[in-house]
């Protein structure tokens, strides 16, 4: 008989923990006094194990790492700057002379910068912290969904997270979005040992992460403080109003963390710092809650490559349609929805499993149910505005779903296989079945990659799902046999068989239902392994195709290229740029064609096709082909649409004009640049910072970035450019978009200020051709 404990006592609860002997937990009768959660028990084979996944998952992220080059060489032309200006490192500016910063906060720079002021530009130097990140996100992940629902679960979670494509594909970039999961992940981490413990310092640790997210990202790093703010409020396990001034000092701790940057860049004289890239005003607040804030709800961006303005009515404009199958769609559903059935699914069936505790172990399921709705609210905030925001969106965005889609699947598949019963096995059979067939859609979608891997995806899944089901038909065998014998003891006259003192009667029966059972279990261990297997077969395939395949520019994807993608600027399919990206009609890759690499790894393949790009460079994907690409819908200024590029857009795109990719720079416009240039502040101006970044990086000398990442951004003015040429401070201008190729300079060079410096340029200086790129020099007049 289970003892009552008085009101006012512990009384020590069992773990569910499914390794070890029970282990005490410590519940709590009032909400003023929170006790500390003890840990699962942690068996044998678990620290071996989560030291197997860390150095599985770091050798899967730092493989073939240099294949990529500087991978966007907007952010490695910033991170170069940082390594040589400390100025230029405080305000993540794209050039050590400080014209322009780039459009983000400077935070996710800083440790890519520091690596390349210890060990020199390289590629490795910037690419190996976020390899690390990714190594970090898995281990933290582990460590937050083991403490209540056992290494089983941690592991699974770490798992998922590890080989989810578009994480892979993150973790080995030099975005900021490899930050941003990391604090994203230690922002939850700490308010889920808040709310165990009811410790104010892991809600300040917590604001404090989302600060630093606010420097990563800006205002995305706040998607999940809503739900988050609302589970502690409803569900710490302290007095309601001390749970409201923990939030509060939360919040002052989010505001210091994230406000003292904002504040000394809005403080400092404009004249004495670098441009704020990206916004129209040169101010960091505007940039924050336009152009990459609430502009990126609806759609109206100002100074964006579609020019701002948002369609009438949603519907994404250029950037892929909106609504609640977004993230399931042809360009999105391989980088991220393999298992986002199966987290919402298992989602709700652990909140209803738990919603009503049991009084042996309500603290227990208390906790574990807050950490449902924890993840889950994560989950469902982040996938909602993913779905229907109307601005930019990238198919990479979504690695901010990985590590709550992976936290959920291991939690949901750990408490229901704990449970058992029925509806436990009837949940993850069905389960298994849905993340099976859903996989064979995504497979299908590349049909002549792996042929063969849907099917054996598909099978494998189905038998798995019938093996998780065999309790359900063992245990209605075994009540039948029970029945069976309990009615011929009827028939004999005695109650419990023949000899009428209560023993089972004689035969085989009891037996055979007791072989039956055990059976029963080895093969449901066996299912359960297979359905594991099954479940990442299909993310393993895309991760492994994403780490042998090199990655460059501004749009990047995992996998293979898919059918059917729309997701991209101006209509392209599958949201990659036809001609330099070497796109196919329906998702090829973006890729490295025509970037800089580092001193001596040569150039890279464009990454569209197997076979060639339009731009004549090598491929891995399809290659794209010339006037296949949609034009009608396509915003005003994108190739395509009014004022874009016109007919045939593949061949003349030529990557926007330098906008998504930089040029490839040779040899002879190398050494140009480099003769003289430390008697100039800048070695030379381009249009765009793609532009820009191509040469800094191949010189290592400062380029100016007219306009900024777009082109569009007022910086500098005609006025300012013509007082920097009289001064003698900037040498040569790249003229055009792409390698010096024509153009006005990508999407801003139609229109501002880029436009106007250019004409002023051509009908003022020397054209020089120098290695099929032409320059201005502003030092010779016509």
């Amino acid at each position: 008989m289970t003892p009552q404990h008085r009101p006012g006592t512990p009384a020590q609860l069992p773990s569910t923990s499914p390794e070890g002997p029970p282990a005490s937990v410590t519940a709590t009768p009032t909400p003023a006094t929170p006790t500390p959660v003890a840990p699962a028990p942690t068996a044998r084979w678990a620290r071996p194990a989560l030291l197997a996944l860390l150095l599985v998952t770091a050798v899967l992220y730092l493989w073939s790492l240099s294949a990529s080059g500087y991978a966007n060489q907007f952010y490695s032309a910033a991170v170069q700057a940082g390594s040589e200006s400390w100025k230029a490192f405080f305000f993540g500016s794209s050039d050590a002379a400080n014209s322009i910063t780039v459009d983000k906060p400077p935070a996710a720079l800083w440790p890519m910068a520091l690596s390349v002021r210890l060990f020199g530009l390289s590629s490795w130097a910037i690419l190996v912290p976020e390899a690390l990140m990714g190594v970090a996100t898995v281990g933290l992940l582990h460590g937050a969904v083991r403490r209540r629902f056992g290494a089983g679960a941690g592991l699974l979670a770490g798992a998922v997270l590890a080989v989810t494509p578009v994480a892979a594909l993150m973790f080995r970039f030099n975005n900021p979005d490899a930050l941003l999961c990391l604090l994203m992940v230690s922002a939850v981490a700490c308010v889920l040992r808040a709310l165990e413990e009811g410790r104010t310092k892991w809600l300040v640790l917590a604001g404090v992460c989302f600060g630093l997210g606010f420097l990563t990202k800006t205002l995305q790093a706040w998607l999940i403080l809503p739900p988050l703010a609302v589970v502690y409020a409803c569900c710490a396990p302290v007095a309601v109003r001390r749970r409201f001034g923990q939030l509060l000092l939360a919040g002052l701790a989010l505001v210091v963390s994230g406000g003292w940057w904002v504040a000394i860049v809005e403080l400092w004289p404009a004249a004495s710092r670098p441009y704020i890239g990206g916004s129209q005003t040169n101010s960091f607040l505007e940039l924050t809650f336009g152009y990459n804030g609430f502009g990126r709800i609806s759609g109206n961006e100002t100074g964006s490559v579609g020019g701002g303005g948002g369609r009438p009515g949603g519907g994404g404009g250029g950037w892929g349609e909106t609504g609640i199958t977004r993230l399931f769609s042809s360009d999105m559903g391989g980088q991220i929805s393999w298992l986002l059935p199966a987290a919402l699914i298992l989602l709700v069936a652990g909140v209803a499993v738990l919603r009503r505790a049991r009084r042996a172990d309500a603290a227990e399921q208390a906790g574990q149910r807050a950490e449902f709705l924890v993840w889950g609210g994560a989950l469902l905030m982040t996938f909602t505005t993913f779905s229907f925001m109307s601005g930019i969106f990238h198919q990479y965005y979504n690695i901010a779903l990985a590590p709550y889609i992976a936290a959920l699947v291991g939690m949901g598949a750990a408490l229901l296989w704990r449970r058992g019963g029925r509806p436990a096995a009837l949940v993850l059979a069905g389960t298994v079945a849905v993340t099976a067939g859903w996989s064979f859609v995504l497979l299908n979608r590349s049909p002549d990659w792996l042929p063969w891997l849907r099917w054996t995806v598909a099978a494998l899944g189905l038998l798995a799902a019938l093996g998780l089901l065999l309790p359900v038909w063992a245990g209605g065998a075994a009540r039948k046999a029970r029945k069976a014998r309990k009615e011929a003891a009827t028939a004999e006259g005695a109650p419990g068989g023949a000899g009428g003192d209560g023993a089972p009667a004689p035969g085989r029966a009891p037996a055979a239902g007791g072989a039956t059972l055990r059976a029963s279990r080895r093969v449901v261990v066996l299912a359960a392994g297979l359905a594991v297997v099954t479940a990442l077969a299909g993310p393993v395939a895309y991760t492994l195709n994403t780490v042998n395949t090199a990655k460059g520019g501004s749009i990047i994807t995992a996998g293979p290229s898919v059918r059917g993608g729309m997701g991209g600027p101006g209509g392209f399919p599958g949201g990659r740029v036809p001609g330099r990206m070497g796109g196919a009609p329906g998702a090829g890759q973006g890729g490295a064609a025509g970037q800089a690499l580092p001193p001596g790894q040569g150039g890279q393949g464009g990454m569209g096709g197997q076979g060639r790009a339009p731009s004549g460079n090598q491929g891995n994907g399809q290659a794209g082909k010339q006037g296949q690409f949609p034009s009608p819908g396509a915003r005003p200024g994108f190739p395509g649409g009014p004022g874009g590029f016109g007919e045939g857009g593949a061949g003349r795109m030529r990557g926007m004009g330098g906008l998504l990719n930089g040029s490839k720079v040779s040899d002879r416009a190398k050494a140009l640049l480099e003769k003289d240039a430390d008697d100039y502040t800048w070695a030379a101006a381009a249009i765009g910072s793609q532009n820009a970044a191509s040469y800094q990086l191949a010189t290592g000398k400062p380029v100016m970035a007219i306009g900024g990442f777009n082109g569009s951004d007022p910086s500098p003015t005609l006025a300012r450019f013509k007082e920097y040429v009289a001064d003698g401070k900037i040498h040569y201008f790249l003229a055009g978009g792409q390698g010096g190729q024509g153009g006005q300079g990508g999407p801003g060079g139609g229109r501002g200020g880029s436009s106007k410096i250019t004409s002023w340029v051509a009908k003022t200086f020397q054209k020089v051709t120098v290695g099929g790129a032409t320059f201005y020099d502003l030092t010779r007049k016509v």
